[in-house]
């Protein structure tokens, strides 16, 4: 981990209560892996951010030398992120310090306090893996809008109106959020969130509608066509962040919960089930076009006997091992599912029989010349055997497969560690 990673990781606490301070940084560091720095005035704080680049500063406002919050000003002049916190509850107060770049201000008030503040710092770094697509026509907003949303670790593309933002999404899939103003030249919002939701589903992408409209009847469209939420302008800025923050969160949630039906439980590899409904869809696309793909059915040999000498659990280190080795080896567009015990199957997607052949076979001599470590001193080789078929279009799935079934049982039979490839 390089320099920068580190002190991207490293978090100062400004607290003059020194149990306080010291309770705080117990806390995160039980729960979080970060480096914390502990500052008791401002002038010591200062020491750190001439050393440090921190990647959240937790700051007391009111320090023995600088009793007006003047530590809020010095960090963010520093360009460093800040969280207040603070046990003045006076609302005029608050609402002048939510009005400065910050994050959040949080209340002193006990140990609830603290594991608020982790989960907001769980949540800034879960938030560097999202992108955000704002759009609106004006540029004052998008402007508004974008300053918060890096503050919040998103990152974060502006457009002017529904058009470019099909656009951008057409370039740039892996957008976690679409943020849209209602009123906007070309396509407006409503519009925007009806095409969105031709192509991405609620459990692929978040939509947030944004909107000073004071018809009621905007809102109930909006979350009619597909919205996640909607914001009613104007808005304050901790609104903003809680209905951002929890649109994002329940993405994830959905992501994971598809995830686990999806994904095999040892391997991470895509399960039969999400194999078969991948699969019927990807064949119902290519029908027409003439596409070609390999289907290879393939499992590892004398597997029982790595059980019995070895043990189950060597048994999952070695199909882990294998699963990575198979994942390298293929391009993204290609799907790789574990079938069940030792057993796999690849479909390779736009080959000829040629390639489909070169690639299967850099896969088998990459698993017979990989050297598994058992422990320290004991290391053992495992070899595959493969059936591949190259799809003809007039077969159904389970015709193909059946087919590969037969070349894998052809490639056990006759000595094992090869391909059979059907004639």
């Amino acid at each position: 981990m390089g320099k920068d990673a580190i002190q991207k990781k490293r978090i100062l606490i400004v607290e003059d209560n020194q149990t306080l301070a010291k309770l705080i940084s117990k806390k995160i560091e039980q729960t979080l892996e970060v480096k914390i720095d502990i500052a008791y005035t401002l002038a010591e704080a200062k020491l750190f951010l001439a050393r440090y680049k921190y990647f959240i500063t937790l700051l007391d406002i009111n320090l023995p030398d600088a009793p007006n919050g003047e530590i809020v000003d010095y960090v963010l002049a520093k360009k460093q992120h800040a969280i207040i916190l603070s046990a003045n509850i006076d609302k005029e107060f608050r609402s002048q310090m939510l009005k400065k770049n910050i994050i959040d201000y949080v209340n002193k008030g006990g140990s609830g306090d603290i594991d608020y503040i982790i989960q907001i710092i769980e949540r800034l770094e879960k938030n560097r893996n999202h992108k955000v697509l704002v759009v609106d026509d004006s540029m004052v907003f998008r402007k508004k809008m974008q300053g918060m949303l890096e503050n919040m670790f998103f990152e974060v593309i502006t457009v002017a109106h529904g058009e470019e933002a099909l656009g951008m999404l057409q370039a740039k899939p892996d957008i976690s959020l679409v943020l849209t103003d209602y009123n906007m030249p070309v396509m407006n919002g409503l519009e925007l969130t009806f095409e969105i939701r031709k192509t991405y589903s609620k459990d692929k992408l978040c939509i947030v509608a944004i909107s000073g409209n004071e018809d009621d009847e905007v809102s109930a469209l909006f979350l009619k066509y597909g919205a996640n939420d909607y914001i009613k302008k104007p808005f304050s800025k901790e609104e903003f962040s809680v209905r951002v923050n929890n649109s994002i969160a329940a993405l994830e949630n959905i992501q994971t919960i598809m995830n686990y039906a999806n994904r095999d439980y040892l391997t991470g590899l895509y399960n039969r089930r999400y194999f078969y409904q991948e699969m019927h869809e990807y064949i119902e696309e290519i029908k027409d076009g003439g596409e070609r793909f390999a289907v290879a059915m393939l499992d590892i040999d004398h597997f029982k006997k790595v059980n019995d000498t070895y043990g189950h659990d060597v048994g999952d280190r070695v199909i882990v091992t294998l699963s990575n080795i198979l994942q390298s080896s293929t391009n993204p567009r290609d799907l790789v599912a574990r079938f069940g015990g030792e057993e796999f199957c690849i479909i390779l997607k736009q080959v000829t029989r040629e390639s489909a052949f070169n690639i299967l076979e850099r896969i088998r001599l990459e698993v017979e010349n990989y050297s598994f470590a058992v422990d320290k001193s004991t290391h053992i080789n495992f070899t595959i055997s493969i059936g591949t078929v190259i799809h003809n279009t007039s077969d159904t799935l389970e015709d193909t497969l059946n087919e590969a079934d037969m070349m894998l049982y052809k490639a056990k039979n006759s000595g094992r560690n090869k391909i059979v490839l059907e004639e």
